[in-house]
């Protein structure tokens, strides 16, 4: 019998032979507590178990104290929280809702290897319906079936002997009492094998549920509805630098209109190094990209997250990784407005979830809307060629420089199949499905190659767009491109991305970043390209973004920072 027979004979089953004997029961709230605690530890942390007989030595017949002891500590923990809200009106309503949150945590925790913690909870408040539907399956509704909607009916149906409000009170005070005085002599006396084990495997506190989705969603909304803040102007004091100027040996030196200037930066999506064979990857991933003229690839780059919501809004706030804060961002401006400040044009294209905040005081276009008969719409989405539409003539008929910014959609997953069109589909055989754990990992791995293979078309074409522009334009012309993270594709049976940076594997940090500068744009801000190639092998990571593109570019401001600008040192004025 498969999943999904099986989850639609449940409820026939709930009628029959289930329902009838749960209206004759009675409990009193205290056993009910007891009860849900210990299933709660038993039935959702498979994940968090798994870490925990790894981070303690490995299951042996003499950790069988241990095990004990941690799971009877564990519910002794939730019985006490519990017994905080075991009161008339108020006890099924919460047990209700944290068998169903814990279901779907635990369900994604056990299919794809993730952790939960307030940029994971983030992520899900941000994600659009589109990527919120390619994670439904029948696997999904039988564990809520089983683990949400089953527990809830038991606890919907028992009957309870409530005490009185006084007594239940008093009562209840003695077990949190209790429960949290057994659970420290449990601690303590296990506490020299759990303290390294904790302290070695922090991903652990992330895993444990429902603690870990309560303490992330308590942080994420805290600072969602945190009192909103004046944007702080930023770079207010930015101008074009002397390199603006023609040089002597420019095509169009002495001209009285210089020619303008086109910068693409390409924002990546879920792109990870690894598969790029660019950088040495066994498959030809780049075909187009290895033969263009100039590309230059650096191949040790790291992201500032490991998921949009973090890493956008981080790159162009210029604020490195270790001091970002998101409130912070939030309430100043960013990379974008002070390249505005220095009279430049900005223009956002989106083919993704938005701009996480990053755009907001600059020119957006929403190209991810299905519009029927689109050559570059599908059913339900577009491929990322959709934002190269039109712009050879908003290059053309646009008075002033220009920085363009193209989101892509590129690998997300998990249904990473449908992120290409079908001509693109060279590596196979393919997994078309988004219950990941139901494919080899050879056909996921195969899926998200081709991704790959279409980014490096869509960057290719980016490229050879540029370079007509510049021809026939009149214009300089330079792209820039990075993922915001990478993806996890089993390895370590993680997928997906968004793990806690602390934890994160280097496949969810490791991203492309690639530049391409056409001659003049060389010329024009005296960038040494020889110098730039003889740095594609030092690290560098989003904490260069911001003041990369301003150096790139020739802004001064007092916001910038020479000593995170790659170009810097390959600036030929710079050079010694």
């Amino acid at each position: 019998m498969n999943v999904h027979n099986l989850t639609l004979q449940l409820p026939l089953a709930l009628r029959t032979a289930i329902l009838p004997r749960l209206r004759k029961l009675t409990l009193h709230p205290m056993q009910l507590t007891l009860a849900a605690s210990v299933f709660l530890v038993l039935a959702y942390n498979f994940s968090f178990w798994k870490t925990f007989v790894v981070a303690t030595g490995g299951l042996h017949a003499s950790n069988i104290p241990l095990y004990l002891g941690a799971f009877t500590m564990l519910a002794l923990v939730f019985n006490a929280f519990l017994s905080l809200v075991g009161f008339r009106y108020l006890l099924k309503p919460v047990l209700i809702v944290l068998f169903f949150v814990t279901a779907g945590a635990s369900y994604f925790m056990n299919r794809y290897g993730i952790a939960i913690d307030a940029a994971m909870v983030q992520n899900v408040m941000e994600t659009d319906p589109h990527e919120a539907e390619e994670l439904l399956s029948w696997d999904l509704l039988f564990t809520l079936s089983l683990l949400g909607v089953l527990p809830s009916l038991f606890v919907y149906h028992v009957k309870l002997r409530y005490p009185s409000l006084t007594r239940s009170v008093v009562t209840n005070a003695i077990v949190v009492l209790l429960s949290v005085c057994a659970a420290g002599i449990l601690m303590m006396t296990f506490f020299k094998t759990l303290a390294p084990a904790v302290r070695e495997y922090r991903e652990m506190r992330f895993l444990l549920t429902p603690t870990n989705v309560i303490q992330a969603t308590n942080s994420y909304f805290k600072h969602h509805f945190a009192k909103p803040l004046v944007v702080e102007p930023m770079g207010r004091d930015a101008m074009k630098g002397k390199l603006w100027s023609q040089p002597p040996d420019h095509p169009t030196a002495g001209v009285q209109a210089p020619r303008r200037t086109v910068t693409i930066m390409v924002v990546g999506e879920t792109a990870r190094a690894m598969n790029f064979s660019l950088n040495g990857y066994s498959r030809d991933t780049n075909p187009l990209l290895s033969h263009q003229a100039g590309l230059i690839n650096f191949k040790n780059v790291y992201s500032c997250g490991t998921a949009t919501a973090i890493s956008v809004p981080c790159l162009f706030s210029g604020m490195t990784r270790e001091k970002y804060s998101e409130d912070k961002a939030k309430s100043q401006e960013g990379l974008l407005d002070v390249i505005s400040h220095a009279g430049i044009d900005v223009l956002w294209r989106d083919n993704n979830s938005g701009c996480k905040g990053a755009c907001d005081r600059v020119t957006y276009e929403d190209m991810s809307e299905v519009k029927a008969g689109d050559p570059f719409c599908g059913k339900d989405e577009c491929y990322d060629e959709r934002m190269l539409q039109g712009l050879p003539d908003i290059i053309r008929n646009a008075r002033r420089d220009l920085v363009i910014v193209l989101h892509q959609k590129g690998s997300h997953g998990p249904a990473y199949w449908k992120r290409y069109p079908p001509a693109f589909q060279r590596f196979g055989p393919v997994c078309s499905s988004n219950e990941l754990e139901k494919c080899s990992r050879e056909s996921i791995v195969a899926a998200y190659d081709n991704t790959i293979l279409y980014t490096d078309y869509f960057l290719s074409k980016t490229i050879d767009m540029l370079r007509a522009a510049g021809a026939e334009s009149n214009v300089d012309t330079a792209m820039m491109y990075f993922s915001d993270h990478g993806e996890s594709l089993g390895e370590k049976n993680m997928y997906l991305h968004g793990a806690p940076y602390i934890i994160s594997p280097e496949e969810q940090r490791h991203v492309p970043f690639m530049l391409w500068l056409d001659q003049n744009f060389r010329d024009r801000f005296n960038i040494d390209q020889r110098c730039m190639e003889a740095r594609r092998d030092q690290d560098f990571s989003h904490d260069n973004v911001f003041h990369s593109f301003l150096g790139m570019l020739n802004i001064n401001t007092a916001v910038y920072n020479p000593q995170l600008d790659m170009f810097h040192a390959c600036t030929l004025a710079n050079q010694p």
